[in-house]
């Protein structure tokens, strides 16, 4: 480790003052007016509402919750995909101190009794009917819930439920109620305070419960601030709202900056349509995890390898040049005039239409986030021309925390520390900070909060070190820190992302604490690995059988090999497992995020664990599995050990 100093701060930014998400949105309204603040698309046609008609929509949506009867310190869970009308309730949320707790539309009901029994909800604001039915089932197992608003009537004609009605009823109420009363409207807009919620987030929970962290409006402003000076992004751009809506950078991005900075954004029709979507809005601003980068990577590779023999080897021959071009940037290198010569015919010809074909054309920001993105996925974007950056955030400092800047970008750091945002390496090298933009402690759980905040600094979690230039490394989770039998200090996180940065591995674990070597046991991509099946010819019948097949074993002993290459030898991988199926949230596996939790992997897979150590060849497996439906199947296999 180099010999880093103990702390960075970049300059300060202007406080956030008196400002709230109340007050911006109808300073929004009256000075541009106009102007597009949301679009959503519905049955293949994108609609608009102007800033001032969005004002308006949230201040009615606000003042019919306040005719059910929400009150400052009652939450209201918001529970769907992506949608206009949900984003005005968590915004109205804020009008009324109230806290908007967005949760992920595939939650299951015990994850939803979770967050039921953190706070007051006293009502649910859903997407469709498969939301409300899960509202209603929680309703009859005693939860407090009364009011039930939804969005999409489609499905819920028949129902006859207290306390259900429709998103038109709401603010029609809400409407009626502000003219019979002159001073709601005033009430509204200036009773919240910047101390007040802005929005009720979760924990990844990859160790337990999730916990809950209230931002206020403070928070999640000057983290919006603090992003703006350090160059994320600009005001008036256009953004697709795509990011789950219970996920802190989205809410960073569609809400408070979006109404700080007078961002346009577009709802995509369903998340099954989002690259279509994208197609057409062309963003100036996109972030996404390398996850998504990966699939849009796979797609434009897929497609041009479907292409004419020309249009396949024009692409190869100005992306393997620009490719290299960009490796030797990031290395300082610089190159002579035919590179500059052949980066433009490559731009007219191959890089500008593949750009357009899938919405890049426009886009001025670029951000991975999330978890560390594979070296080959993001020299490819900026060998495209699409000039991605990286971005560190967690929930608890509003999402914003380091970035790299546009000409101090490196494949092994998250960039500076934002204006705003101080970090220091304490001495067992967690990463700390502090901000305005910190959470003030998790919600009514003190002992975990004292943990987090201390003399005034959070604690990520994250272990790192700073180099002697300013910028960040982030290691892995602290907690993670693990060590072989030999003594060998890991971060299993590490490696496990450095795997996955293969397009054919969805997800990885690492283990070997307390034993003599490192082993994994890895889920294939069904989608990449199924394609590369199918262009080379080999037969399969299932996600169960293709992760057996010879072939594939070939395929992903590639990423083995390279992890190896980059580790000591004391940390290399020895052998590893294909498993039957990926691990899924739904069965505890994973976050609703795709983060590991390690505990219930290990427990659950504790025989595949020993297989890998104790010289079998193979192992029998049988294992229960939750389909869409939330039925449950049994899936059994004969699992072949690998040795890399």
């Amino acid at each position: 480790m180099p010999n880093n100093p103990s702390s960075t701060v970049l300059k300060a930014v202007p406080n956030a003052g008196d400002d709230t998400i109340a007050r911006l949105l109808m300073r929004n309204a009256r000075e541009y007016g106009n102007d597009i603040a949301m679009r959503e698309k519905g049955r293949g046609i994108w609609r608009e509402v102007t800033w001032s008609a969005y004002a308006e929509e949230v201040l009615r949506c606000a003042a019919g919750f306040m005719a059910l009867g929400v009150k400052p310190g009652d939450a209201v869970i918001i529970l769907g995909d992506n949608r206009v009308r949900l984003y005005a309730g968590m915004t109205a949320m804020s009008m009324l101190r109230a806290y908007a707790m967005p949760a992920y539309p595939g939650a299951t009901l015990d994850e939803l009794k979770h967050f039921f029994g953190e706070a007051h909800v006293v009502a649910a604001l859903v997407e469709d009917q498969e939301q409300v039915d899960k509202i209603l089932e929680l309703r009859d197992a005693g939860t407090s819930v009364a009011s039930i608003v939804y969005d999409e009537a489609r499905g819920l004609n028949l129902y006859d439920a207290p306390g259900l009605q429709s998103w038109e009823s709401l603010v029609e109420a809400g409407a009626k109620r502000l003219s019979a009363d002159p001073d709601l409207r005033r009430h509204l807009i200036e009773e919240s305070k910047p101390e007040d919620p802005a929005v009720f987030m979760h924990s990844s929970g990859t160790t337990g419960k999730p916990k809950g962290i209230v931002l206020s409006q403070k928070n999640v402003l000057s983290g919006a601030r603090n992003a703006h000076a350090g160059g994320a992004f600009e005001y008036g751009e256009e953004i697709l709202a795509y990011l789950p809506m219970a996920w802190v950078g989205d809410f960073a991005l569609t809400v408070a900056s979006a109404i700080a900075f007078r961002f346009t954004v577009s709802v995509p029709e369903r998340q099954e349509t989002v690259h279509r979507d994208l197609r057409e809005i062309a963003p100036s601003l996109y972030l996404a995890a390398p996850r998504s980068w990966d699939h849009m990577l796979t797609a434009i590779q897929v497609g041009m390898e479907n292409s004419t023999p020309l249009k396949k080897w024009l692409y190869h021959f100005f992306m393997d040049r620009a490719v290299e071009a960009e490796r030797r940037k990031l290395n300082g290198l610089s190159g002579g005039p035919f590179e500059r010569l052949g980066r433009l015919v490559g731009e007219k010809l191959i890089f500008g239409p593949i750009k357009d074909q899938f919405g890049l054309i426009h886009l001025k920001r670029a951000f991975t986030g999330g978890e560390a993105i594979g070296e080959d996925t993001f020299i490819f974007y900026r060998a495209l021309g699409i000039k991605l950056r990286q971005l560190y955030g967690q929930t608890e400092n509003s999402a914003f925390n380091a970035i790299q800047a546009p000409g101090e970008v490196k494949l092994h750091t998250v960039g500076k520390p934002l204006p705003g945002v101080e970090v220091k390496i304490a001495d067992d090298g967690e990463i700390l900070m502090k901000a305005d933009s910190v959470f003030k402690g998790y919600f009514k759980n003190e002992a975990a909060s004292a943990e987090a905040l201390q003399d005034g600094w959070l604690h990520s979690g994250d272990a790192g070190y700073l180099e002697d230039d300013g910028h960040l490394v982030v290691l892995g989770r602290v907690s993670e820190v693990v060590f072989t039998q030999s003594g060998e200090r890991y971060v299993p996180n590490y490696i496990e992302n450095r795997l996955k940065f293969s397009p054919y591995i969805k997800d990885a674990a690492v283990v070997g604490a307390g034993r003599d070597e490192l082993t994994a046991m890895i889920c294939i991509d069904a989608e990449a690995v199924g394609h590369w099946a199918e262009v080379n010819g080999v037969p399969y019948v299932s996600y169960a059988d293709l992760s057996q097949r010879p072939e594939v074993a070939e395929l992903v002993k590639e990423a083995f090999v390279r992890v190896n290459k980059a580790v000591t030898e004391g940390l290399q991988l020895h052998r590893y497992v294909s498993l039957h199926k990926e691990f899924d949230p739904d069965d505890g596996e994973i976050t609703r995020t795709r983060k590991l939790r390690r505990k219930v992997v290990e427990e659950r897979y504790g025989q595949v664990i020993e297989a890998l150590y104790n010289g079998a060849a193979d192992i029998h497996v049988k294992a229960v599995v939750t389909y869409e439906t939330g039925e449950t199947g049994t899936v059994e296999r004969t699992l072949l050990i690998r040795e890399i």
